[in-house]
């Protein structure tokens, strides 16, 4: 028999090992050891004396909540951490927790969101073909330096 076959289902309240959690929420390990650095409010995993990581209960749910708020809601970790740390894990867990809260968007992505929409609405016969290559070549543009906007972004929240 294979380990696989021998494997015995853990109760909710079990500590999981990294492996484990990991394929309990479908991700990769390193990407658990790395939320593990940005989240050191959120996820504190046991370590045995040989520094193998148990993960609790608490840990896993946290996990959750990172995993939706990230890959459901497309948050930056930044944007995850502080919306853990404003409505809690629970909130998140519940599907309760609320994005933006009436706050203003990012400028660039609402300059780009305007002209796109300008852009595909339906244009009068009498724009002239310049002006409408004009708009192209701007929303290209737009859409060139946003890019390079959340590349630095990202690289300042790494």
């Amino acid at each position: 028999m294979t380990a696989i076959r021998n494997r015995v289902e853990k109760s909710a309240n079990a500590f999981r090992s990294i492996g484990e959690a990991a394929a309990e929420l479908g991700l990769e390990t390193h990407v658990l050891r790395y939320w593990e650095t940005k989240f050191p409010r959120d996820v504190k995993p046991v370590k045995r004396a040989d520094g193998r990581r148990l993960f609790r209960p608490q840990d896993i749910d946290a996990l959750r909540a990172i995993q939706i708020l990230v890959h459901g809601r497309g948050l930056t970790l930044k944007g995850a951490k502080s919306l853990l740390a404003e409505q809690g894990l629970e909130a998140v867990l519940s599907g309760a927790a609320t994005l933006g809260n009436g706050t203003v968007g990012s400028p660039a992505r609402e300059l780009q969101q305007t002209v796109a929409k300008a852009f595909n609405a339906e244009m009068a016969s009498s724009i002239a073909p310049e002006s409408q290559e004009r708009l192209a070549d701007a929303l290209v543009g737009l859409t060139d330096l946003k890019a390079r906007l959340d590349a630095m972004r990202e690289k300042r929240a790494a």
